[in-house]
């Protein structure tokens, strides 16, 4: 944390003797305002919208241009005085409106749509969990069990396919 700002956030402090301390209050309270419970219009976003909204906000790419020039990654906010920037961090989530998905910022990176956890719960019932083994295809048995090792098959392929067993 530098004597002006907020180590995480970058929001403005007030000094003792500071004059107008309303602007670096208003600043602080501006920045908080797209990152509380934050909603962004796109995600990766390179160039400015001709005609933002106040309130409105954008994940952007690594290398916008025009006003989001040098703001790469960065959440940018539409205000009433113009663009803010704040750097994402580790950890930082956020909505996208368009999309409709969630977005987190992992290693550096936007990460739109990827969930990170160790279990779904549903209703109090944990209904999945971490990776099982391997199961084997069935085989053997009499011609009457071929119906049934078909159909055995496409489920484990099925199970395979969405990360519930390993291949």
């Amino acid at each position: 944390m530098t004597d002006q700002n907020t180590a995480r956030l970058a929001l403005p402090l007030l000094v003792p003797g500071q004059a107008e301390k309303e602007t670096t209050h208003n600043e602080a309270l501006t920045r908080l305002d797209f990152l509380v419970q934050p909603a962004v219009v796109a995600v990766d976003a390179t160039v400015p919208p001709d005609a933002p909204g106040i309130g409105e906000c954008w994940l952007l790419g690594d290398a916008p241009t025009g006003a989001w020039r040098g703001q790469g990654r960065c959440l940018a906010g539409w205000t009433a005085g113009g663009w803010r920037f704040v750097r994402a961090a580790e950890g930082f989530a956020v909505w996208c409106v368009s999309s409709a998905k969630p977005v987190t910022y992992r290693n550096g990176t936007w990460r739109e749509g990827d969930i990170y956890g160790d279990r779904l719960v549903i209703g109090g019932n944990g209904v999945v969990g971490p990776r099982g083994g391997a199961i084997a295809d069935p085989s053997g048995g009499s011609v009457a069990d071929a119906a049934a090792r078909a159909t055995i098959t496409e489920i484990l392929a099925a199970m395979r396919q969405h990360g519930l067993i390993a291949r």
